[in-house]
């Protein structure tokens, strides 16, 4: 059964069903009336062949509802725009063998040092190993939900919201841009290396192929690159983008001939098992610094993770 956004502000504040074990009920929108089947549970069972014996189930216990938390029965009656809502069992999930620690934890917010190889949200084959799945179950916060993410391959400092009341504030603050980021990562750096760069350009990244590319165009990625210190040809950078595009870090290392170590995308797509946790991506969200939109007090957030191909002695 596919979701039609449950996971969105909107369709969170109006889930008719709670949490199952951290993981958001599923919203199905129905074709409209006279399209398909009458009865609902008739077109349910026609969409979704492959999970009959989990369906019939739910009808039955009364976990197929209206957007208002009534019970689907056969003499539900349709409109146009119709959504109903269910559990959908996840599949099985290898599990990610790290722990979430909490960093910070207070009334509005949730800050995490997220290790690699966990998903922020759940999505496609990643679901309950997922950092919001883990976070709801363990902290018993059913609102919580993300501020912003990071790519599942990241390691590092991630926001989550606690009231869905301050949901907006948070999550506008990123997307407006008004949170300064950095980033560590380990990469290779040749005799030469400038101590800064400046990358910008415009990263396209289309649904369904695995690496982002630079085209030409107006710029809309753009990333600051410090090196910091160098060990036998390679080097530990501070990254500070200050545009969120997709892979834009792991491309913009890449582009300038030092594309980030253990990187199975940059430059070549390296095929690495499902249950390979040997070769951590060495890009580490180092850091987080807004002014509160909620208290005007200025917050700032590091990680206590260090990158294995560079151990901070300090850890």
């Amino acid at each position: 059964m596919s979701s039609s956004g449950s996971s969105s502000r909107r369709s969170r504040s109006r889930r008719p069903l709670p949490l199952r074990d951290g993981v958001d009920p599923v919203r199905i929108r129905l074709a409209d009336p006279g399209q398909g089947p009458r009865s609902i549970p008739e077109e349910l069972r026609r969409r979704f062949p492959d999970r009959l014996a989990e369906l019939d189930a739910a009808l039955e216990a009364g976990q197929v509802v209206t957007a208002d938390g009534q019970p689907v029965t056969s003499t539900t009656r349709r409109h146009r725009g119709m959504d109903v809502w269910t559990y959908r069992t996840p599949e099985p999930e290898i599990e990610v063998p790290f722990r979430i620690e909490v960093l910070h934890r207070d009334d509005r917010l949730v800050v995490v040092d997220k290790p690699h190889f966990l998903a922020t949200t759940p999505r496609a084959a990643h679901v309950t190993e997922t950092a919001l799945v883990r976070l709801r179950r363990d902290l018993g916060l059913d609102d919580l939900a993300p501020a912003h993410r990071l790519d599942r391959l990241t390691a590092g400092v991630l926001v989550f919201t606690v009231d869905p009341r301050y949901r907006g504030a948070y999550q506008d603050l990123f997307a407006a841009r008004r949170v300064d980021k950095t980033y560590l990562a380990v990469a290779p750096a040749p005799p030469g290396t400038p101590e800064v760069r400046e990358r910008s350009s415009r990263i396209v990244k289309t649904r369904g192929v695995l690496q982002a590319v630079e085209v030409d165009g107006e710029a809309d990625a753009h990333t600051r690159i410090t090196l910091l210190e160098t060990r036998d040809g390679m080097g530990l950078y501070r990254l500070e983008p200050t545009t969120g595009r997709t892979h834009q870090l792991r491309v913009h290392m890449n582009s300038l001939g030092t594309p980030i170590t253990d990187d199975d995308l940059y430059p070549d797509i390296r095929d690495v098992p499902p249950d390979d946790f040997s070769r951590p991506l060495q890009l580490l969200a180092e850091s987080l610094a807004f002014t509160d939109p909620v208290s005007g007090q200025r917050r700032q957030f590091t990680t206590r993770r260090a990158l294995d191909r560079w151990p901070d002695p300090r850890i």
